[in-house]
C-alpha cells in the first residue's frame, strides 16, 4: 500500500489542537534525524495518541480515530505539528483554548463538531475575545497544513481503546 494524500482537516480539529498545545498535552520525542514523533494526550486525559513524521515532513501518521478511520489529520497530528513549529499560530489565540473539555462537548453536541466549536467561540466572545481573529488564525493553520501537504502512509497503529 503506497502513501496517499490526506483529506482536508476540518477546522474543528484545529481548535482541538490549540487546546492540546495550550494544555501541555503534547510530548515530543527526541528527533532521530530520520523523523520525529510525539505523544498527544486526549482532552479527557484517558487516551494517548502517537504521531510520527518523516524528517522532511513529507509524510505523517497518527493513530487517533479521525486520522486512522476518516482519512484526515486529526487534532493530535495538528497539535504535534504546531509543537514542533511546522505549523504556526499566534500563541495568545492558542492559549484561549486551554482547558476546553472537547470530549465532553463533542458528546453533548452528539458529534456535531461545528456546534461544539460555536459554543466555545460564543463563550470566548462573551469574555471579550475577537471571534473573527480566532477564526482567521484557524484558517491560517489550515492553509499552512494544505501547503505542507504531507502524505498519508499505510496505517501503522490502531487507535487506543477506551474513553
Amino acid at each position: 500500500m503506497s502513501p496517499t494524500a490526506w483529506k482536508p482537516t476540518p477546522a474543528a480539529k484545529v481548535y482541538e489542537a490549540f487546546s492540546a498545545v495550550a494544555d501541555g498535552r503534547v510530548r515530543l520525542a527526541e528527533d532521530s534525524g530520520q523523523g520525529g514523533s510525539a505523544e498527544v494526550e486526549s482532552s479527557g486525559r484517558d487516551r494517548r495518541y502517537v504521531v510520527e513524521w518523516a524528517a522532511d515532513l513529507s509524510s505523517i501518521t497518527a493513530n487517533d480515530n479521525a486520522s486512522y478511520w476518516q482519512g484526515y489529520l486529526g487534532y493530535p497530528a495538528v497539535a504535534a505539528l504546531l509543537a514542533v513549529g511546522a505549523l504556526h499560530a499566534d500563541q495568545t489565540i492558542v492559549d484561549l483554548f486551554a482547558g476546553v473539555p472537547w470530549h465532553d462537548l463533542n458528546a453533548r453536541f452528539k458529534r456535531d463538531y461545528a456546534a461544539a466549536v460555536d459554543s466555545v467561540l460564543d463563550g470566548l466572545e462573551g469574555r471579550g475575545a475577537d471571534r473573527a481573529r480566532i477564526e482567521s488564525e484557524v484558517a491560517g493553520v489550515l492553509s499552512q497544513l494544505a501547503d505542507l501537504a504531507p502524505e498519508r502512509p499505510p496505517r501503522r497503529r490502531r487507535p487506543p481503546s477506551g474513553g
